[in-house]
């Protein structure tokens, strides 16, 4: 069954849902060309656990309510590092602390960062 909405548009709903809860420091990685995980990942962190639920649940929420679930989640308990899987595109909604150890995106830095700036206040 073909998608209702682009790659785009997915990540357009996603980074928006992700600024409306003030998420800080979101990116947007077009690895597609590097790995067989997604197509993009968008990378985010909030200054608390409880803000870091919060992203998530708001960018779950938000892609729900266009008929969009994850394929996967995890770490959703109280976690400091909460992965939505939409398959073509991973969120990842970090503690800050935690996302400055994983660096995601030194890890990924042969992927294209992808400009966000219409879709954030």
């Amino acid at each position: 069954m073909p998608d209702k909405f682009t790659k785009e548009q997915k990540l357009e709903i996603i980074v928006k849902a992700l600024d409306s809860k003030k998420a800080e420091d979101i990116k947007v990685i077009k690895v597609g060309d590097l790995t067989i995980l997604a197509d993009y990942f968008v990378i985010a962190d909030g200054t608390s656990s409880t803000q870091t639920k919060a992203l998530a649940d708001e960018t779950e929420y938000k892609m729900h309510e266009n008929g969009i679930s994850p394929e996967r989640v995890q770490g959703n308990n109280g976690s400091n590092w909460i992965i939505l899987d939409y398959g073509d595109i991973v969120v990842h909604v970090f503690s800050k602390d935690q996302r400055d150890f994983y660096n995601l995106e030194r890890l990924w830095r042969d992927g294209e960062d992808v400009d966000i700036s219409q879709w954030t206040v």
